[in-house]
């Protein structure tokens, strides 16, 4: 329907986030008793950082921000990231910045900057498992203007090629999606997690 009848740009089968859609989306609340920063940092691939606020029991993606090097022709520093972070948190101040592991050089910029800085969690099915069952029970949900990220659930797809449940290929993944919830330290244990969200994480 949504192709063919809407003449949306819409991936037709494999979806990973096949549940979501922009009737999912809502309105930033007014205010927030906590934020962290999701960050997924790339030389090659695109950089996606996240603002989230916590209202109540749910997390909120305020906003965010997304740079693709490969478009623009120019790799920006860290330095240059770091005060696109700042920039985005603007008032805000995050209580911590989740980030992907491998991104050393990035991590310490952040250190340096004065920003608390935490490794996620990088098992990608654990994750996705986590970020849908978060997703589907309303503990996360997903600001409207936040497109980046409703483009990459509706664009996120299984990898059909390895003929078995099996994520994407990396250059394939989105850079919006699990770093900010599936942190060991940030929610104690998964057994909390899993508590969280009425015991049915699904990892």
């Amino acid at each position: 329907y949504r192709r063919f009848i809407l003449g949306q740009w819409v991936l037709p089968e494999g979806r990973v986030y096949d549940f979501f859609s922009e009737d999912m989306l809502c309105d930033a609340p007014e205010s927030c008793c906590e934020y962290i920063v999701s960050c997924d940092y790339g030389t090659k691939n695109p950089s996606s950082f996240g603002l989230w606020g916590r209202c109540g029991q749910t997390w909120y993606r305020l906003r965010e921000y997304y740079y693709d090097g490969r478009k623009t022709g120019r790799q920006k520093t860290d330095e240059e990231y770091v005060a696109a972070l700042a920039e985005l948190c603007g008032e805000a101040v995050p209580h911590r910045v989740i980030v992907d592991p491998s991104a050393a050089s990035f991590i310490e910029a952040l250190s340096r900057a004065g920003f608390r800085v935490e490794k996620a969690e990088n098992d990608v099915l654990r994750g996705i498992r986590l970020t849908a069952s978060l997703l589907k029970s309303g503990r996360i949900r997903i600001c409207r203007g936040c497109d980046d990220t409703v483009r990459e659930f509706y664009q996120y797809r299984w990898d059909e090629r390895a003929g078995k449940e099996a994520p994407p290929q990396q250059a394939e993944r989105p850079r919006n999606g699990r770093y900010p919830l599936f942190c060991r330290r940030h929610f104690k244990t998964y057994a909390e997690l899993g508590r969280c969200v009425g015991g049915k994480v699904g990892i």
